[in-house]
């Protein structure tokens, strides 16, 4: 267990940005900037695009960001429908509770939350929520899980994976990456095996289009249009990679460096959302 989890763990902290010392916000100054991306969201409901940081959950939309919730590390975040978003982390300095929050939910756009099941049991580092179901890799055991009410939850595997996604068309079909590259599930997440076509990548997202994208540990962005297909190279980020996420085969977001970054051209360009 140990072992799969260093693994898994390892090639996350190898691809992420170094915090700067900004005092913690919750301590009542808050931060300057957007720092630690751990994950890129798109609401449908309204096109606005969502980072969960390690300083709270920020809205960016006409060239500014907001900070729509409490201030907390939002370690795993996903979007699972209009104004309905899931998370998971750790409570913000003086909020109380354990140490990991498990699974948290908002129907509001962030604004409030509410736990729903493994409150310091679990700590997920990667969330996704399609086909009415939400899959989660728990940091504390390495375990993939997932759940088809939010409440009670079914290990899958340890298998030694860094992040993954799932299918728009078959919820037993996932992508994850490793250490020694992508790798295919088509058992749910029981058993992966190599993509010997794909290039070893540390993010990777599948949009409902059946667009996939993936960047490397330095920065280098890839898409496809299946797994098993060649992918191809597309834009370099400027710094380590933070985040990754791909709404539609022309569009991709991407983070670096506390930055999130915007292509809508299927990676070939990346822009700053928010305006210097």
């Amino acid at each position: 267990m140990a072992g799969a989890l260093i693994l898994a763990t390892g090639l996350v902290v190898a691809a992420l940005a170094i915090l700067r010392n900004d005092e913690d916000p919750a301590g009542g100054e808050a931060a300057p900037e957007m720092e630690h991306i751990h994950g890129i969201g798109v609401d449908p409901g309204d096109g606005a695009v969502y980072a969960g940081t390690h300083y709270g959950l920020f809205r960016i939309a006409d060239g500014t960001a907001t900070r729509v919730a409490e201030v907390q590390d939002y370690m795993g975040f996903t979007v699972a429908g209009p104004g309905h978003f899931l998370a998971g982390g750790h409570p913000g300095q003086g909020q109380g509770g354990p140490s990991s929050v498990g699974l948290i939910e908002s129907t509001d756009a962030g604004e409030t939350w509410e736990t729903l099941s493994l409150g310091g049991e679990a700590d997920f580092h990667a969330l996704e929520y399609r086909h009415d179901r939400v899959y989660g890799l728990d940091s504390m055991t390495g375990q993939l899980l997932t759940s088809t009410d939010k409440q009670s939850w079914e290990e899958v595997s340890q298998a030694a994976i860094a992040d993954f996604a799932v299918s728009p068309e078959d919820p037993d079909v996932l992508v994850a990456t490793t250490q020694q590259g992508l790798t295919r599930s088509t058992d749910g997440g029981a058993t992966f095996e190599l993509v010997e076509s794909a290039p070893v990548m540390v993010f990777v997202g599948w949009a409902d289009d059946g667009a996939l994208a993936g960047v490397t540990p330095d920065g280098v962005v890839y898409t496809a249009e299946e797994p098993d297909d060649e992918w191809t190279e597309r834009a370099r980020l400027d710094g380590q990679p933070e985040a990754l996420a791909i709404d539609s085969a022309t569009e991709v977001y991407a983070a670096a460096n506390g930055t999130v970054l915007a292509s809508n051209d299927g990676g070939a360009t990346f822009s700053p959302l928010l305006d210097q």
